[in-house]
């Protein structure tokens, strides 16, 4: 239990520093940057996961630890795939949005498409 909690722990240092650069970077017009940028709440919500399941897995007994453990690399997993499903549907918006902007149309298909026949 002793390695698994130190992998844990260092799994949320890991993920903290990357949430926590990201988040010191300044606003880009990229949208890469900016999807990136907007994973960054998620990490460190999920750091603080792992933090405490590495915590609980060196403090608990074995059969409690394992337990809290999965449950919370599990839960970091999916708070940061839930991050990442809503960074890219804002960021496929935001590239629908820009590209009706500049092509001058309504803003729907079916807008270009009658007005073409």
């Amino acid at each position: 239990m002793l390695i698994a909690a130190v992998l844990c722990l260092c799994a949320a240092g890991a993920v903290a520093a990357v949430g926590g650069w990201l988040l010191s970077r300044p606003q880009s017009e990229d949208p890469v940057r900016t999807v990136l940028r907007s994973v960054a709440p998620t990490q460190l919500a999920a750091a603080a996961m792992l933090a405490a399941g590495g915590a609980v897995a060196l403090a608990a007994d074995p059969g409690t630890a394992l337990v809290v453990l999965i449950v919370c690399v599990v839960g970091a997993l999916g708070t940061v795939g839930a991050g990442c499903w809503q960074s890219a549907k804002m960021a496929v918006r935001l590239s629908s949005a820009e590209r009706s902007d500049a092509s001058g149309c309504g803003g729907g298909c079916a807008t270009c498409t009658l007005s073409c026949s």
